[in-house]
Parts: structure tokens; C-alpha cells; sequence
């Protein structure tokens, strides 16, 4: 079932590069951003709060603080470059280079979590790898 919610998530975050590309016209990249965020953030509590989700705050460890306030910044950081990226380049390779994401969280993922490398990983990876050069070469 979880491919189910990650190919969502591709479809959905497809549809984010199209739209903020054209979001971003003539408009500052960074209050691009803000406003993107805004929005996030408002859906998502509205379904933490209509789930009945928001009560499971107060058992959150201070190591659940930390890294998920560490994701928090490498989110933001992450917005900022991709929406500066987008208003300066085509969304077709913005997008394409923005998915070297995952050759990286397989690299970190093995580095820091201990996850094993299997071959169609490194395959995978390396695949991304290539097609991002091939995206940024000239």
C-alpha cells in the first residue's frame, strides 16, 4: 500500500512544479515561497486537528523535536532554491535536476541510517546520477 501514497506523492509534487512555475512569474521567488508555505501549513493542521491527531504533540520526544525541526529547515531551504530555480529555469529540467534528491537520500540512507545497498539501488541511483548530468551539461 505504500507505493500507492508514493506515487501520489510524484503525481502531486509533478503538478507543484507545473503550477509554481507559473506562480512564480513576475513574482519574488521567496515570497513565492512564503506563500506556498502558508498554505501548506494551514491544510495540514486543518487535517491534524479534524483527525483528532493534534493531542499526540505533547508526547513528542526532544529527539522527535530536534530532527523533525532540523527537516523542517532543510525543507524550507529546500523551497527556497527549487522556487529560485524555477523562475530562472524550465520546469522540465528544474524538476529532473531537484530529483537527484533521491540518488542522495540512497546515498545518506546507507551512510547514516545503515541501510543496505542493493544492487538495483545502486543502479537506480547511478541512473539518476547520469540523467542529471545529462540535464545540466550543455
Amino acid at each position: 500500500m505504500w507505493w500507492i501514497y508514493a506515487l501520489l506523492s510524484a503525481l502531486f509534487a509533478a503538478l507543484t512544479a507545473v503550477f509554481a512555475k507559473i506562480g512564480v512569474e513576475n513574482v519574488n521567488s521567496n515570497l513565492a515561497t512564503a506563500i506556498r508555505t502558508v498554505v501548506v501549513l494551514v491544510i495540514i493542521w486543518l487535517i491534524v486537528f479534524a483527525r483528532g491527531e493534534a493531542k499526540a504533540v505533547s508526547e513528542l520526544s526532544p529527539r522527535n523535536w530536534i530532527f523533525l525541526g532540523i527537516s523542517g529547515v532543510a525543507t524550507g531551504l529546500s523551497w527556497i532554491f527549487y522556487f529560485k530555480a524555477l523562475q530562472m529555469g524550465e520546469v522540465s529540467k528544474v524538476a529532473g535536476i531537484d530529483k537527484l534528491s533521491l540518488a542522495l537520500t540512497v546515498i545518506f540512507a546507507v551512510i547514516f541510517l545503515g541501510e543496505t545497498l542493493t544492487w538495483k539501488s545502486a543502479v537506480g541511483a547511478g541512473l539518476i546520477i547520469v540523467g542529471t548530468l545529462f540535464l545540466i551539461w550543455k
